[in-house]
């Protein structure tokens, strides 16, 4: 995927097939349709990997080691797998996480299974920093984030120029762990285009174009949507986004044929400043961005075209996300209903509190949510803030919702069962009680200094 920079390359379209690991199957199928409606390189990226996600996966490869990698892998790529082979479409994806080797005999497996030759498979190397830092380097940073308890996973951001020299060898899949969420997107850019590492503008439009397709359908209507201020059409038919990116920087924003949902300039403007802690310096393993001049004008239907995005030198450092064991969550729930419910309610949270404090637990974060009346504005530090509204509430159907961190799964099966016993403990009329036990992972970040890390890329045998 490489073209001469002695002339101007033809565009690039790059497709989302995914914004996270519990996203739609089937949502890559309209994408690649309409990319192979297009003459000119494209590419399919597939965005799975949220921080709790890569520490669940470094747990499921403790337990075996040839999992840790996306679950729903199979699920994702089968439908589009023969026609991005056999249409040339590359396909990159960080659903690697904790194992991206143990991916790649994945998706030989499935090609297999298709019909298919073997693939060209590449894998990116270079995040995990339980294995990539000295023991010297992991006691700085564990200083740095104050964490005490036991580590889970570590992982650093990497960058786009590993995609991209996968690509330019000619892989067909790039299977990364932790990257940052637009270099999906940057590396084939960088591959196609052969922009300079130091074209700060261009990276940082590459960049923000990775950035609007990494969250799959919210920038077509998904998480823009609320009926009567801002309709959607077809919301259940949500097509993904397609970018197309020019060599000069600019780009389109549009989505797939056929499909529901609606790109414009609201939609557009609402992902571009999703999660974007500063407009004017977006910190990124490639680039700082700026989208303070940014602009976005909407040239046809369901398309949207983006320029003036600038950029600065990429950071001296490195983002790097620690997962460790957190304390247990105990979680218990029960209905009321009726007339006077919420009062009922309301009674029965003070009971768990008081019995919790009767039995030596009444240190333990606890918050009682008030489902249909006051829930997720609460506070997490156990304080109830929405007390004079819960028993003014006229709701004749609730359902409290009692959660607590422990230390121990004893104390947090302790505050399971206090939920339990309000059956016939009362107050009246409790039902539907259902409790769970959970052990968490909690997450601190740090900035490591790029020169510790030494990222590589291979094909996998």
């Amino acid at each position: 995927m490489h073209s001469s920079s002695t002339s101007a390359a033809p565009s690039l379209h790059i497709g989302a097939g995914a914004g996270f690991s519990g996203d739609r199957w089937d949502a890559a199928v309209p994408v690649v349709r309409t990319l192979l409606a297009h003459d000119g390189p494209r590419a399919l990226i597939f965005e799975t990997l949220a921080e709790r996600t890569l520490a669940l996966a470094q747990l499921q490869r403790r337990q075996n080691p040839d999992s840790g990698w996306e679950p729903s892998l199979e699920h994702f790529v089968a439908p589009v797998l023969a026609d991005c082979v056999h249409g040339a479409i590359p396909i990159i994806g960080n659903f690697g996480a904790a194992n991206p080797r143990g991916a790649a005999r994945q998706l030989q497996r499935l090609a297999a299974s298709l019909g298919l030759p073997a693939l060209r498979v590449a894998i990116v190397n270079g995040d995990d920093l339980l294995t990539a830092l000295t023991a010297e380097q992991m006691r700085a940073l564990l200083d740095q984030s104050s964490i005490e308890r036991p580590l889970v996973s570590a992982n650093a951001y990497l960058g786009a120029r590993e995609i991209a020299a996968a690509l330019r060898a000619g892989a067909q899949v790039v299977v990364t762990g932790r990257v940052a969420d637009p270099a999906l997107a940057l590396g084939p850019m960088l591959a196609h285009f052969d922009w300079p590492e130091d074209d700060w503008d261009r990276l940082a439009a590459g960049t923000m174009a990775g950035h609007i397709l990494e969250c799959g359908g919210q920038v077509c209507g998904g998480y823009f949507a609320d009926p009567g201020f801002k309709d959607v059409p077809d919301l259940a038919g949500l097509g993904f986004p397609i970018i197309e990116m020019h060599e000069d920087g600019r780009f389109v924003v549009t989505k797939a044929a056929h499909t529901g949902g609606c790109v414009d300039r609201r939609t557009v403007v609402e992902q571009l400043l999703y999660e974007i802690h500063d407009p004017g310096a977006y910190l990124t393993p490639d680039v700082v961005a700026d989208i303070t001049e940014a602009e976005v004008r909407e040239i046809g239907a369901d398309r949207v075209e983006i320029t003036g995005v600038r950029g600065h030198a990429r950071p001296a450092t490195l983002k790097a996300t620690l997962c460790y064991e957190g304390p247990w969550l105990a979680e218990g729930e029960i209905s009321y209903a009726g007339p006077n419910a919420a009062a009922r309610a309301a009674l029965a949270a003070d009971v768990v509190r008081r019995r919790l404090q009767a039995l030596g637990l009444g240190d333990l974060k606890m918050r009682a949510d008030f489902i249909g009346v006051a829930s997720v504005f609460g506070d997490d530090n156990g304080r109830w803030t929405a007390a004079a509204d819960v028993l003014a509430s006229p709701t004749q159907d609730l359902r409290l919702r009692i959660a607590a961190a422990a230390a121990s799964r004893r104390d947090a099966e302790r505050v399971a069962r206090e939920v339990l016993a309000l059956y016939t403990c009362g107050p009246a009329g409790g039902g539907g009680v259902r409790t769970t036990v959970t052990p968490r992972l909690a997450s601190g970040s740090c900035l490591v200094p790029r020169e510790w890390l030494a990222p590589t890329w291979e094909f996998a045998a």
